[in-house]
Parts: C-alpha cells; sequence; structure tokens
C-alpha cells in the first residue's frame, strides 16, 4: 500500500545559500511594504467617499495593514537569526508531500523520520 506523507527538506548553510535566504526575505518584506502602502492609499480613497462607514473602512484596513506587519516583523526576526546561523548547520526550508510504500511489519517510526538534505540547490542525502 502507498501512503501520501509529509516530508521534511532542510538546507544546508553555506555562504552562498545564506545570500539567497536574505536576498528572498528581504524580497517578501519589501513586497509587505508596497501592500501596506497600497492599502493605506485605498483607504483613504474609501474614506473620501459619501455614504461609507469610515469606522468600519477604518478596522478592515487596519485589520490587514496589521497582518502584514506582523508578518514584516516575523521576516525581520528571520534575518536576525540569519545572521547568527553558523556555516553546516541545517534549517528546515519546507515540507513536500511524498507518496511511501508501507507493508506489513514495518517499523512506523522509520516512515515518518525521513528527510531531504539540499546544499546550494542540490539534493547531498535522502535520510
Amino acid at each position: 500500500m502507498k501512503i501520501i506523507r509529509k516530508l521534511r527538506v532542510d538546507e544546508v548553510i553555506t555562504e552562498s545559500s545564506k545570500t539567497a535566504i536574505r536576498e528572498r526575505l528581504q524580497k517578501a518584506a519589501h513586497q509587505l511594504d508596497q501592500e501596506s502602502q497600497q492599502l493605506l492609499f485605498e483607504k483613504r480613497k474609501l474614506e473620501k467617499k459619501q455614504g461609507v462607514s469610515k469606522q468600519d473602512v477604518h478596522n478592515r484596513f487596519q485589520s490587514e495593514i496589521r497582518k502584514r506587519q506582523e508578518k514584516r516583523a516575523s521576516i525581520e526576526f528571520q534575518l536576525s537569526q540569519l545572521d547568527v546561523l553558523p556555516i553546516g548547520s541545517e534549517i528546515l526550508v519546507q515540507e513536500v508531500e511524498a507518496l511511501v510504500e508501507v507493508e506489513v511489519g514495518m517499523k512506523w517510526d522509520e516512515l515518518t523520520t525521513h528527510k531531504i538534505v539540499i546544499q546550494d540547490g542540490t539534493v547531498i542525502r535522502i535520510e
């Protein structure tokens, strides 16, 4: 029988992967900043319309802006942690779904502990 399960993908940190991660995080932070600015613009535009509750508009937009600010703060924390992360350490980069063969007599724990380790975009081992 085959089952679908989540499989961990870890990346070995190198100087080039640190740079790539930093750039990806900075790009995401910049995107969140742009979205927040766009939301503020849309909020001001809607508040000027007749027949629109300014309080409802304010609450709805502030909620969306707050979500983006929280994501931005999380990215800033990740960036600060990236600076102290030693070269050679492994970090979780994603989880993927994998098709796994299960047979009678197999140890369940062995099925759930597999992971893929990559370094600079290349699979270096499967555990």
